[in-house]
């Protein structure tokens, strides 16, 4: 019997084209790129048009001179440049959430300077129309990147939504991409079916079911329609896995290779043809001097402005917490900086003065405070926290502004792993604290936005290495605007 018409190993396929025990109610062959892609151009044009009406509308509030809007005369040139300019970017397939970012930016402003390039060669075009496009342009910046991450995670559940993927090998490394591709659904990777050749290894790995061997791939090709594999073996012998990847690239049009190394940069990471032999050459971008630079100047200008607007906010929770408990509102912390230094941190007091004198008793006498206290170095309901204003600080995150001061003073920075505490560091690896001191700690991070105090040290430990090593400006503003979301709807704090 020939490979192509011998059944899988595995569960086998239900008459409606889902897989059972187990699989996506989802069928894969409901994968339509142009659904993605129209549902993403809406979603951006629509937002582009509400910048341009916004920028008018309120430009003519703030200037009576400026001419009215004419949506009838801007909005169809709009669009057509928006979809030129945007076209490169659907249907999106492996895209991170920085990386949209970096492209909508990118698009959003061709459009633009296209239609200030346009105003300018117009000599009939009112000068005091560049005020309202400078706005628009600004809310454009704000507004599609909010229409399409909402559009993302709306139409994500959706059949069509995602391109069904194949994954080859149901070990160690293909179920760490089974997990991290649902967890994901950004990046459009729809795992639907996984394969393997241990039998020992064919158990479902979140609902997405092992539905045969590695012999099976042209077999559940066809019958699914998948055209997409991400090839995720580890150990197997190099020949083997040649004489699998020619057989393999007649049935995929796409082969994604998942490698086995772990610690290194992803997001700057580029192929090189060694005539033959395949090599990654990986950038640290926070190495750079100049890259440097301009994080420390952001740095700066943000905290030196940041601290004008939130003097009077910290004013009354300096107030409210002296009403709650005598003492001083501020307090400093120890914390380790960059390259090792120590970093005395400023924050608003949310503890009793006496908080160290509370925590160890509560311990001894409550084994389940001290098990969580082991493992997230945080406790949900902590003794040592101020009635009222201690909670709402703490759950707003407003406890962290005096950090600005130390953003100004070049002691961190607004974005990075956040300084813990000794006794917290004391829990981490010894190589990941090398790793950790090779940057300033920041205001907040990727693991506050992320996880908060629902991830345990495990969680903090590879968020932190991720944004390191994978650490971008755009990375940087996409955790500026989570944060400004934690906030608001906090989740995971105490």
């Amino acid at each position: 019997m020939s490979t192509a018409a011998r059944q899988p190993a595995g569960p086998t396929p239900s008459p409606l084209g889902g897989i059972v025990a187990g699989a996506p109610a989802v069928r894969p062959s409901a994968y339509s790129p142009t659904c993605m892609t129209a549902a993403l151009a809406a979603s951006d044009l629509a937002m582009l048009a509400a910048a341009v009406i916004a920028g008018f509308v309120l430009g003519r509030l703030a200037n009576p001179a400026v001419p009215p809007f004419d949506p009838y005369l801007l909005l169809p040139p709009l669009c057509a440049v928006g979809l030129f300019a945007f076209t490169s970017q659907y249907p999106g397939i492996g895209f991170t959430a920085a990386e949209h970012l970096r492209r909508i930016c990118r698009g959003a402003s061709t459009v633009y300077l296209l239609f200030l390039l346009a105003v300018f060669l117009n000599r009939e075009s009112p000068a005091n129309s560049l005020g309202p496009l400078m706005l628009a342009w600004a809310l454009s910046l704000v507004l599609v990147p909010l229409g399409r991450c909402v559009a993302m995670h709306v139409m994500a559940r959706r059949p069509w939504w995602g391109v069904p993927v194949l994954i080859i090998g149901a070990g160690r490394v293909g179920r760490a991409t089974v997990r991290s591709l649902c967890a994901n659904r950004v990046l459009g990777y729809r795992p639907v079916a996984l394969l393997d050749d241990d039998p020992r290894k064919h158990a479902p790995c979140s609902g997405v079911p092992v539905v045969g061997t590695l012999e099976d791939a042209a077999w559940v090709a066809r019958e699914f329609g998948i055209g997409y594999a991400i090839l995720a073996i580890s150990g197997m012998p190099h020949q083997r896995l040649v004489s699998h990847l020619r057989r393999w690239r007649r049935i995929f049009p796409r082969i994604l290779i998942v490698s086995e190394m772990t610690g290194i940069t992803t997001q700057w990471t580029e192929p090189r043809d060694l005539g033959g032999v395949i090599g990654f050459e990986t950038h640290q971008k926070l190495l750079n001097p100049t890259v440097q630079w301009i994080k420390r100047a952001i740095d700066a200008l943000a905290a030196f402005f940041g601290l004008i607007v939130c003097a009077p906010l910290l004013a009354v929770c300096a107030l409210w917490i002296r009403s709650t408990s005598p003492g001083n509102p501020f307090y400093t912390q120890e914390r380790e900086g960059r390259d090792g230094t120590t970093v005395r941190i400023l924050k608003l007091r949310t503890m009793f003065p006496n908080a160290d004198e509370l925590l160890k008793p509560h311990l001894a006498r409550d084994p389940s405070a001290r098990q969580e206290w082991e493992r997230f170095c945080k406790l949900k309901r902590d003794p040592r926290v101020l009635p009222g204003v201690g909670h709402f600080l703490r759950k707003t995150s407003l406890d962290e502004l005096p950090q600005l001061w130390n953003v100004l003073k070049g002691e961190m920075s607004l974005v990075g792993p956040r300084p813990f505490p000794a006794y917290h560091n004391a829990r981490f690896d010894p190589e990941f604290l090398q790793v950790r001191t090779q940057v300033r700690p920041g205001l907040t991070g990727l693991w506050q936005v992320s996880a908060r105090s629902d991830g345990d040290l495990e969680v903090q430990q590879s968020l932190d290495s991720y944004y390191i090593r994978n650490w971008s400006l755009w990375l940087d503003v996409y955790i500026l605007a989570r944060t400004v979301r934690a906030v608001l709807a906090p989740r995971g704090s105490y």
